[in-house]
């Protein structure tokens, strides 16, 4: 199993390599995650088999209701927005954070037709724990981008002055 997740996090880091944009690196790191939920969850084949087609149903669904309102915050400015205007945002917050809860109780309940109590609970702890590794990778790329940028920086300022002498 740690060979498993160790070969998830390769696909994982090769894949945040090639930023999240690119549809080919998209499937990589949905690979990686269903390498990772599979360990964490120890999901049986025949678990997996029926676990993650309902699990895509809920995260597409999941994602559907927050880009509305990531849309809706898109134009939106506090600073600027009338008292109306930041009242129904609000009200919009509200909204999607409650049917996000409801979507969640659904799932949850055909989920526990096919996995434990204690399945279930590991999977948003290993859904937290993936983004997680997801942000890391990514903030350790840019500062890795940054020190060789850095280093380019100090290289050619080297040899400017060299010329300049």
């Amino acid at each position: 199993m740690k060979r498993f997740t160790y070969m998830a996090l390769m696909i994982l880091l090769s894949a945040t390599y090639l930023l999240a944009q690119d549809s080919e690196a998209m499937k990589k790191v949905e690979a990686a995650k269903i390498g990772v939920i599979t360990e964490r969850l120890g999901l049986t084949p025949e678990q997996a088999e029926q676990f993650w087609p309902i699990y895509r149903e809920f995260s597409d669904k999941r994602r559907s209701i927050l880009g509305e309102m990531r849309d809706a915050r898109r134009d939106f400015n506090p600073q600027t927005a009338t008292e109306e205007e930041n009242k129904a945002m609000m009200d919009l917050n509200f909204q999607v954070k409650e049917r996000e809860l409801n979507l969640e109780k659904e799932y949850s309940e055909k989920l526990l037709r096919v996995i434990s109590t204690r399945q279930l609970v590991s999977l948003r702890q290993a859904e937290d724990d993936f983004r997680r590794m997801v942000l890391e990778q990514l903030e350790r790329r840019a500062r890795q981008q940054n020190m060789r940028e850095n280093l380019r920086e100090r290289n050619q300022d080297r040899i400017n002055g060299r010329r300049g002498n």
